[in-house]
């Protein structure tokens, strides 16, 4: 099955500039199916570009933060 400019514009509640945009990019692959080279494209995109879209795009959670081990110098010295 395939979609159109429209039909991603529906699924994710964005405008038709930012799906264009997003097609540009290379971020959403897409198939030109206009019936002439020269004239303006008509997009339709596949369920395994919207699938790998949404998995670029999922977010990841942050690392978690690495506690910085103490530096043990043998060039400190103590004097009381």
């Amino acid at each position: 099955m395939t979609y159109g400019v429209q039909n991603v514009c529906d699924r994710y509640a964005v405008g038709e500039h930012t799906v264009l945009g997003w097609i540009r990019r290379g971020e959403l692959k897409a198939i030109n199916v206009a019936r002439k080279p020269g004239c303006r494209p008509k997009w339709r995109i596949t369920e395994e570009a919207l699938a790998a879209f949404e998995a670029m795009r999922t977010p990841t959670p942050p690392p978690a933060p690495t506690r910085r081990k103490r530096q043990q110098s043998s060039d400190i010295v103590d004097r009381y």
